[in-house]
This record gives C-alpha cells, structure tokens and sequence, in this order.
C-alpha cells in the first residue's frame, strides 16, 4: 500500500489544536496567576511593603533637646552646653567589634578606661541601634583621621552633641552639682520615651532636683539612609522643646569670695538673704572639677579624689554634721526666756567651773578663771559656759529640743537643695532608742553648749541664724530665684512651708539681737576684733567644737594628727542688724578658735555683700588667730 494510506493528518492536525489549546490556557492561568499576585502585591498589600521597604531606607530618630541652662542672680552662666564631636559605635552595625576597637586605636588615642567604660555600656540594657560613646572631646586632626578612614569603618561615627560645661567648676562643684551618663538604674525609672537620644541626667545638686525643668521635652526626625546605615537626608522633623533655663540666688561673686576666704583650708560658709531665704553661697572647700563627671571621669582620677585625706567629694556644707558649739547659745538664751527658766536680771556666779551636786563631776568653762558675775546678756556677750550649764539643767532635754526644732535643728528644711542631712537634736526617746539609756541630767548640761549628741550643718545654721535675724517668721532656705521664660513650671514642688515662731513677748527676738550684737560691738564681745571699724551693726555669735578621732592601732604622722585634732571654729551672725540683708554661718575645720578664725571671714563676707566686692585681682587677706578666744 502507498505510504499515504497508513498517515491520518487530520488526527494530527486536531491533536495539534488540542496540545495548541491545552499551552494557551495553561499560559493564560500562569499569566491570571502572575497578574493575581501582582494585583495582591502592589495593591492591596502595597501600604505594608511600603513600609517595611521604607525601614530599610527611612529610619525614625529621637533627637535630644538642649538642656536649660543655670545662671546666677546676676545672670553670670554657671552651667551651660558646649559642642564636642566624639566617637560612637553601633554595636548591631559592626560586624567584629574586636577589629573595629583595634583599628580605632591605632588612629586614636584611646586609654583603656575609655575602652572599660565602652564594654561595660556595652553590656548594659539599652535601646536597638543606639549609638554607645568611645571617645569624648576630640581634637581638629583626631577628626580629620576619623574623616579619612570612615569608609572602612561601618557602624562608627563621628557625633557632635552638646555636653554639659561648668565654667566655675570647682567653685560651684557642691552647689550646682552635676549631670553625667544615665546608668542602669536610672535607666529603668526614667521615661524611656522622652529620654530617647539622651545621654546625660542630672546626678546630684541642682542638676539633679531641677532635672524634670532643664531635661526639655525630646523630638524626632525620619531620615533616610543607605545599606551601610550611614545618613544620606532629613525627610521630616519634629524639634525637640529645649529645657527651661534657670536663675538662682546664688551670687557667683560672694561664691568665689567665699572660697577664697577660706584659702585651702577645709571648710564651709553658707551665706542666706533671711528676707527670701535665697541661698547666695554654698561653699565647700576644697571642691573638685565637676566637669571631669560629666562624659565619665578616669579610674586613678576618681580613685585620687575618692582616697583624698581632704575629701573633696564630701559636701560639708550639706553633709558635714559637727557639734554647733557656742553658736546655738542665742537661740537657747531665746528659749529659755520664752519657757520661763530664767530673765533678764537673773545673775550666775561663773568661778570657772560648774557642778550638779557639790562633789560631782566638774563641767569645765572655756575661760579658765571664770567670768565672775553674769546676767543672760553676758553670757551671750562673752560666751559663758556656767550660766547656759545652768540654765540647760533648768531648762532640761524637752525645752531645749523643743525650741531648737524650732529653728531648724535636727531637721531638712531646705525647699530644692538635695542631699542635705537633718543634723541632730537629741532627745529622751532619741538617746533611749540609739544608746539605749535613759537621759542624764549631765547631758542636759553639754546639750546647753552645743557639745554632746548636738550635731548641725552649716546650712542649718545659717538657716536658724536667717529665722532668729528675721524674728521667728520662716522662709525656708532655697537656691533657685525662678525659671526664666514662659513654662509650666509645677507649682507646690516644695510642700507646705514651716510654721513661724511665735513667742510669749515679741520684745524677747530684741534682747537675742542685742545679745548677739554685743558679741560683735559690746567691750567684752566675744568676735568684738573682727567687727573692729565696721561702719554698720553687726550681729554674731562665735564658737568652737571639739574633736577626736583616731582608730585604735591606725598608723598617723604626728604633724599631721597635731592639726587634725585642734578644735573646729564657728561663727554665725548677721548684717545690718537694723535690716538684715545677709546671715552667715562658717565652720573652719581644725581652725581653733571661731572669734580667731571664723568670725574675720564672715566679717569679709559682710563688707563684700554690703560695702562692695574687693577688685578681681585684688588678694583677699584675713588676720586669724586661731590661739584666741571662743
């Protein structure tokens, strides 16, 4: 048969079409497909790929607002911001973080507390992507270098911000206080959301308290970046509120003048305007540099600070609790007026000693010989120890606490100023609850003196000095002047104010004065050489604490424990006495006598505030005598 016969073209023809058919509509099903998904893609899911295409490109930074600023009452700047460009790493951007700190080292110079700090950040919890600090405060070529070799660098950074600069840093150290790196701590009782891009907080001082007002409120910006991370625009910002700027009533002037009153020696003045309860100075000597706390300070330099025989970290003028001495003797004569234990005519004989019971122990008068015959205004005049013994064991504990709570003793009574400690004002619950013993008619007689279980701050003398200078009627003591600007600033911080002292004859505030006035004027005062040609009142009080303290088998220099051992001197008073403007308690430790040492600096700090400021290069003499006097 031909050949022909046996093909069927029309069986292939139509299993041709079929195949052709079955391709195309497998194409068009493939093509439906594809279209569904692109469909589903790019529009109904296109808002979530957007965004999840922008966060590879658009990231969402905080950004830190500026932090206030302090001023003085004279808008002298205490505390302000300066720019330095420092080094920051991404941990989740560099891949070997080992390598990278190798490689920084050899284009900077960085020590190893720069590197122990950075681990130890490193550890700690912290927020995605947030950029940890190696290197503070770099110089022009440090940044030139960083410049060169950023390429190679990913994750590293090159930053300026804004750190805290304290111009008078030792001078206002205790005052101001300073602000530092938030730890791990204030990490969790802090606003994670406001404090998003901050690095600092407030650590101490005002910086601390005033923390909420000088923080600011913080802002954002969306930028976008590239696959390496790094910035390339600012797509869209939200500025951050800068925080509010503040004005004390700290008088830099007198501030100064003050450390330089006390000329190296350890010590404090702090210096109240009684009207306002205004602090115009706050001096601790000697004080350290604030500024090295503020990007973190090295290990030796802590350690020197930390170990120092001064202590210079320790706030005496808040913190340091030390026997008042004499200088209670006029809120005493005061109390024992208003309670009726004694008047103004009543006469003690002072043979230089007194005695409970005639064969008891004698208490010993700071004058060797005694004072003969003394009234209540004597014994304020001269100091003397027999007639406030006496009238201590009339008074006894509970009159004397009483009174001296009164006027601040034993208690925190500043309104912003942190960190203060209350002091003590001992009393029969007080002894039995920490020695427990029942209350001795013995220690109503050392009580009387200021000696004893008495402890007291110089702020809480100054401030009792402040409440006595303005008759009883309280203005609790404070730094801050007010907040500069329009704010919002939370009214009833500072709680409920002190009731005044109210006392049974009014005329009774005038013989204190008078008493203290004649310790400064009167022929037999006490201070009556350091108020010497004053051309206005001035009211005083002097006196000297007692010291001692060895360990049992310590090792000591001689010398050294011979100044150490010597009696604290202290002076509290007030000027003019007609319309006070300033009262004044300093303590020099180990200083002798308060008429010797003491009183010639608060006399300066008088004449400074009253009669004008010594010229700038002008020194600041003193004549002291410690051998004089209480």
């Amino acid at each position: 048969m031909p050949w022909g016969e046996f093909k069927d073209t029309v069986a292939e023809r139509r299993i041709f079409q079929h195949r052709t058919l079955v391709a195309l509509m497998l194409l068009f099903v493939m093509m439906g497909v594809l279209m569904a998904r692109m469909y589903y893609l790019q529009v109904i899911q296109h808002d979530t790929y957007t965004t999840l295409s922008d966060k590879n490109r658009v990231q969402v930074q905080s950004v830190a607002p500026t932090r206030g600023l302090v001023y003085d009452r004279n808008n002298v700047l205490l505390a302000e911001n300066r720019p330095v460009f420092n080094v920051t790493i991404v941990p989740e951007r560099v891949a070997d973080i080992s390598q990278t700190l190798s490689e920084l080292q050899a284009i900077l110079n960085i020590s190893e507390d720069d590197l122990d700090r950075f681990r130890g950040r490193l550890l700690e919890p912290r927020r995605p992507f947030q950029e940890i600090p190696l290197r503070y405060d770099l110089t022009e070529q440090e940044i030139a270098s960083m410049a060169v070799h950023r390429h190679t660098l990913p994750g590293v950074e090159v930053n300026a911000e804004l750190v805290r600069y304290y111009p008078y840093s030792e001078l206002t150290s205790h005052a101001l206080g300073y602000v530092g790196r938030i730890n791990r701590d204030e990490l969790q009782r802090i606003d994670p959301v406001n404090y998003a891009g901050t690095n600092y907080i407030g650590k101490s001082g005002i910086e601390r308290f005033y923390e909420q007002a000088l923080h600011g409120k913080v802002g954002y910006q969306h930028v976008e970046t590239n696959a390496r991370g790094r910035t390339l625009r600012v797509l869209e910002r939200e500025n951050p509120v800068p925080g509010e700027d503040i004005r004390l009533h700290l008088d830099i002037r007198l501030q100064k003048l003050a450390h330089d009153l006390l000329d190296g020696r350890r010590g404090a003045i702090v210096a109240i305007e009684p009207k306002t309860g205004g602090v115009l100075a706050l001096a601790s000597v000697p004080g350290f540099d604030a500024n090295l706390f503020v990007t973190g300070i090295g290990v030796e330099a802590y350690r020197e600070l930390n170990e120092s025989l001064d202590k210079p970290l320790f706030n005496r003028a808040l913190r340091g609790q030390y026997p008042p001495g004499s200088t209670i003797k006029p809120m005493l004569a005061i109390a024992a007026l208003d309670s009726g234990s004694t008047n103004r005519e009543r006469t003690v004989w002072d043979p230089g000693y007194f005695q409970l019971k005639p064969t008891g122990r004698r208490f010993r008068d700071w004058k060797r010989g005694g004072h003969g015959w003394v009234n209540l205004k004597d014994a304020v005049e001269q100091s003397c120890d027999i007639y406030f013994y006496d009238v201590g064991v009339r008074m006894g504990v509970d009159v004397m606490h009483d009174y001296l709570t009164r006027f601040g003793f034993g208690e925190e009574t500043s309104l912003d100023i942190s960190g203060a400690l209350p002091g003590i004002v001992p009393s029969r619950e007080w002894k039995r609850a920490h020695r427990n013993e029942p209350w001795y008619p013995g220690d109503s007689v050392n009580m009387s003196i200021g000696q004893g279980f008495n402890l007291a701050t110089p702020l809480q003398l100054a401030t009792g000095t402040a409440v006595l200078a303005n008759r009883g009627v309280w203005n609790q003591p404070r730094l801050l002047s007010d907040v500069l600007g329009d704010h919002d600033f939370e009214e009833g911080l500072f709680g409920a104010a002190r009731d005044d002292i109210i006392l049974t004859d009014p005329d009774t505030w005038t013989f204190g004065i008078k008493a203290m006035e004649a310790v400064m004027h009167g022929t037999k005062g006490t201070a009556r050489a350091a108020a010497r040609k004053a051309p206005y009142r001035m009211a005083g009080k002097t006196g000297t604490a007692q010291v001692f303290s060895l360990a049992e088998g310590e090792e000591y220099d001689e010398e050294e424990v011979r100044i150490r051992l010597r009696d604290h001197a202290l002076f509290i008073g007030f000027a003019p006495v007609e319309d006070p403007v300033i009262a004044v308690a300093v303590i020099v430790e180990n200083g002798g006598s308060g008429s010797g040492t003491a009183a010639p600096v608060a006399r300066a700090m008088f004449d400074a505030w009253l009669l004008g400021f010594p010229a700038p290069d002008e020194p600041v003499l003193v004549k002291s005598d410690p051998g004089a006097g209480e």
